[in-house]
């Protein structure tokens, strides 16, 4: 059986590490000096959504490349946080 990615994050963190010039050694270098040691072959594989990624790996990987969290989301998911879909329920 095929699964899908494992992540939805990680083609975005690939976007926008590319877009900051930055190389997988070089992201996995600024994480480890932010205090969250990963390495490049980590990344590669979150980037490539065959690997999941840590709730620490996310708030690491978007202070590095300065943006919020909701930034490494996909549009589609972005809008369905701010329209409170995935918000509980209470009756």
């Amino acid at each position: 059986m095929e699964h899908g990615p494992y992540n939805f994050v990680g083609s975005l963190i690939r976007k926008l590490r590319n877009e900051k010039n930055l190389t997988q050694e070089m992201l996995a270098a600024r994480c480890g000096v932010a205090g969250y040691e990963i390495s490049r072959g980590t990344l590669a594989k979150i980037e490539a959504g065959i690997r999941g990624i840590a709730d620490i790996e996310l708030f690491v990987i978007a202070g590095v490349l300065g943006v919020k969290i909701e930034d490494l989301f996909p549009p589609r998911f972005k809008a369905r946080l701010k329209s409170g879909e995935f918000a509980s329920k209470e009756e």
